[in-house]
């Protein structure tokens, strides 16, 4: 399985945010505790169907220093592309 994240680009509350996102939710979670997140800012269903957390510059560098592909948008759009139909025949 593989986690991307991309340019940390976004600006908010004065710091600089991107996405941390996986091929297999589970992985996602996993890569996510490894690198130090908690659980709680993970962002998905239900509160949307985009399965990822969003991080700051300085997670992103944890994020690349462990593994994490770096990519750009296209990626990320088809990454969760591939998860929502993944999802929908799960379900």
């Amino acid at each position: 399985m593989t986690v991307y994240v991309d340019e940390a680009i976004w600006v908010w509350h004065g710091r600089k945010w991107c996405h941390l996102i996986a091929d297999d939710i589970d992985e996602l979670h996993r890569f996510a505790r490894e690198i130090g997140l908690h659980r709680i800012s993970y962002q998905g269903p239900p509160r949307t169907e985009k399965p990822h957390y969003d991080i700051t510059g300085f997670e992103r560098s944890r994020a690349l220093a462990r593994g994490a592909i770096p990519c750009d948008r296209s990626v990320i759009v088809t990454v969760l592309r591939q998860l929502r139909r993944q999802t929908a025949k799960a379900a």
